[in-house]
């Protein structure tokens, strides 16, 4: 059986952290796929070099450029040390500047921005390579160009990923590790693209659904899914097991170390999905499976820049249709409804983009008075079978009687009860849960 190891920029983004990835792959004989994301501030140098070539400024990517290769060339002294692989792995970094040079002379377009955007992975694996010829361990880097696609909706094609990919794997049978860049594919018409939400880790799952892998490990610098957000909660916990519903309601309201779209292929193939620590590699982490493994409030989670709409409504409210016409403006401006609440007079609803809001509001105005508040927080409380849970609703609140709640959802999931607070409520919300709900 293959298992699926994802590495992300913290992992790679020194020479060390990339010396120990290389340790924690070689550390058993099983058969694997290594997917590595671009050195951490890479990408973000790459999308600066793009909106600089977009407002025309030539000089700000030159010298973003510049400033790149400075960086990578002091990489690869710490990384090798025997000067043929040096040599090699300079010359395999100057194809790729040379190539952001030949770009200062172009056009810029959106087909070209992808381009841009690429470059960050297919340097760190093809240097990661350079450092497993070095320490003598058998290898293959199987282009991610060759087998990860995605169709006009911009939509993965797993079908097809799954048999280039396995012809790929048959091809280099005789090999126990393969690499490949996460984040990037070509799109339908062949051009280099990416997976946007989710990059590296989406691929990763989608590479484990196409083999059937025995495991799927995303390796971050965080020890697993927390109860609550370590970065504003001083005393959190690593939670053992999700199921793929809980992990998904989690990584859908803000749980930062997944996204949502990377637990559907793992689940569609029942693949569990193990969240690592590469700098404890030893600790337990999470595992995600088709079991829930316990009932009851396991973590906590928060999704900001959320915006409320409310429509006001006496007269319609009740009419037959009248909302499907509201969720028909929504579906118009292909804008998703977070949360949604009605009562006799007024319907409310939460979306996360304000790309379309005025043109929103102007079309709902016909139905009514509309308000819309903006700076808003959805907290989400999950856990398996959270509405049978004995006292949750009474302790939830009991816990928030000091924050204006001006939204619940409670219902709708088996998994889930959600809260809308004003952003500046967010941080104490969370504390206030943390003690409530887990007693920490």
């Amino acid at each position: 059986m293959m298992k699926v190891m994802k590495f992300g920029g913290t992992s790679v983004g020194k020479p060390e952290r990339m010396h120990e990835v290389a340790k924690l792959i070689t550390r058993n004989l099983d058969n694997k796929i290594v997917v590595l994301s671009a050195l951490s501030g890479t990408t973000n140098s790459l999308v600066e070099i793009s909106n600089f070539l977009a407002h025309g400024n030539r000089e700000g990517a030159k010298n973003t450029i510049e400033k790149l290769h400075q960086h990578y060339k002091a990489f690869i002294q710490a990384l090798v040390q025997k000067e043929e692989n040096r040599k090699n792995a300079n010359l395999i970094i100057d194809e790729h500047f040379e190539f952001l040079h030949i770009i200062l002379r172009i056009s810029f377009s959106e087909a070209l921005n992808k381009d841009i955007l690429a470059q960050g992975e297919l340097m760190s694996t093809k240097l990661f390579c350079v450092y497993l010829t070095e320490i003598g361990v058998d290898h293959e880097l199987l282009p991610a160009l060759e087998f990860m696609s995605i169709d006009a909706n911009e939509e993965p094609q797993l079908g097809a990923i799954r048999i280039k990919l396995n012809d790929l794997i048959r091809k280099h049978a005789d090999k126990k590790i393969l690499v490949t860049q996460g984040y990037i594919c070509r799109n339908v018409r062949g051009e280099v693209d990416n997976l946007k939400r989710g990059g590296s880790d989406y691929t990763a799952s989608l590479i484990a659904a196409a083999c059937n892998a025995s495991v799927c490990e995303i390796w971050t610098d965080i020890d697993g899914m927390h109860n609550n957000d370590p970065r504003i909660v001083n005393k959190t916990v690593a939670i053992e097991q999700l199921s793929f519903d809980e992990a998904a309601e989690l990584a859908y309201f803000g749980a930062k170390i997944l996204h949502p779209t990377c637990i559907w292929p793992a689940q569609q193939e029942n693949v569990p999905v193990k969240l690592l620590n590469t700098m404890q590699p030893d600790a337990p982490g999470t595992v995600i499976t088709k079991e829930a493994g316990s009932v009851g409030v396991k973590a906590v989670a928060a999704k900001d820049g959320i915006i409320a709409i409310k429509i006001k409504s006496s007269r319609m409210l009740l009419a037959y249709g009248f909302l499907r016409k509201i969720f028909e403006v929504f579906e118009k401006y292909k804008t998703s409804i977070d949360m949604i609440t009605t009562s006799e007079v007024a319907v409310s609803v939460t979306i996360d983009s304000d790309l379309f809001l005025d043109d929103i509001v102007r079309e709902l105005e016909p139905f009514g008075t509309v308000d819309v508040d903006k700076g808003q927080t959805i907290v989400s409380i999950v856990g398996n079978e959270i509405a049978q849970t004995d006292h949750v609703l009474q302790k939830l609140f009991d816990a928030l009687n000091e924050v204006p709640v001006t939204m619940v959802s409670y219902g709708g999931s088996a998994h889930n009860i959600s809260l809308l607070v004003p952003q500046d409520y967010k941080t104490k919300t969370l504390q206030l849960l943390n003690a409530g709900l887990f007693g920490l």
